[in-house]
């Protein structure tokens, strides 16, 4: 699997990442066929094919119902892998919950340490609802991430945001962006231009429209869609969620033959 800097953090990352939203939450989701959560041993086959394919790219988040705990759990040499977590919102009792405030940011990263069995996060990202420029301007989270970063909590931090005005921001501001990229949605192909000028880190999620490219045109709509977002300049990884191994395989292929037609990875 090709690797890809991750901005100008210092950190390596696959290509090709993997989502963990269905090994922690089956409720409240937007995937076109519903799933039943695995058990144990089958996260951790995934997990060791995910290792075994060259992958090394893990996103979690606490909205992710019990993805971190199962995690700390389940995942192999865990100090070997780049872990991607997430602060302001949480999933418990079947209902998510947002809070943006600066103590609410310090308790998530010190639950997520803790669940996870790190000493240090390796990227947090705000989980923002929707309302990017408010919580950049009126809540405490970014500032708190960035005295964390200073404490030697976390390695880098910045926005999963959902408008290209808060991606913008992002990138200005901080080591990381998130931004939403595949043929269907185009607005944050302004933030991954900018990241690229500003050798900032870019994360790619809904790359497969939350499975819907693969639903609607099998294979070729999957090669396709991944094709896309890897021939975007500035792309440091696109995360793609399965709890499918013979997925997982296919998309790891996927990805390394682009990369061997772009020759640029």
């Amino acid at each position: 699997m090709d690797m890809r800097p991750l901005g100008r953090t210092g950190i390596l990352v696959s290509v090709l990442g993997l989502g963990t939203v269905k090994i922690g939450r089956n409720q409240q989701v937007k995937y076109p066929d519903g799933f039943e959560l695995p058990d144990d041993a089958a996260v951790r086959n995934l997990l060791a094919l995910a290792r075994e394919l060259g992958i090394n790219l893990i996103d979690t988040a606490p909205a992710y119902g019990s993805s971190e705990e199962r995690l700390g759990r389940l995942l192999p040499d865990r100090q070997d892998w780049v872990i991607v977590t997430k602060v302001g919102e949480s999933f418990e009792h079947g209902q998510s919950s947002f809070d943006f405030s600066a103590r609410a940011t310090r308790a998530s990263v010190e639950r997520s340490l803790r669940r996870l069995g790190r000493e240090m996060l390796d990227v947090v990202l705000v989980h923002s609802d929707g309302n990017d420029m408010h919580i950049i301007e009126h809540e405490g989270v970014l500032g708190e991430l960035a005295r964390l970063k200073q404490e030697g909590l976390i390695k880098a931090y910045g926005l999963s945001g959902k408008t290209c005005a808060g991606g913008l921001w992002s990138v200005e501001h901080c080591d990381v962006v998130m931004a939403t990229c595949n043929r269907q949605d185009t607005h944050d192909l302004p933030v991954i231009a900018a990241a690229h000028r500003a050798r900032k880190g870019v994360l790619i999620k809904k790359g497969l429209q939350s499975g819907h490219a693969g639903h609607q045109a099998g294979a070729d709509g999957v090669e396709d869609a991944i094709r896309y977002v890897l021939s975007q300049a500035g792309v440091s990884s696109i995360i793609v969620g399965t709890i499918n191994p013979g997925h997982l395989r296919d998309n790891a292929a996927i990805a390394e033959r682009i990369c061997r037609e772009l020759a640029g990875c």
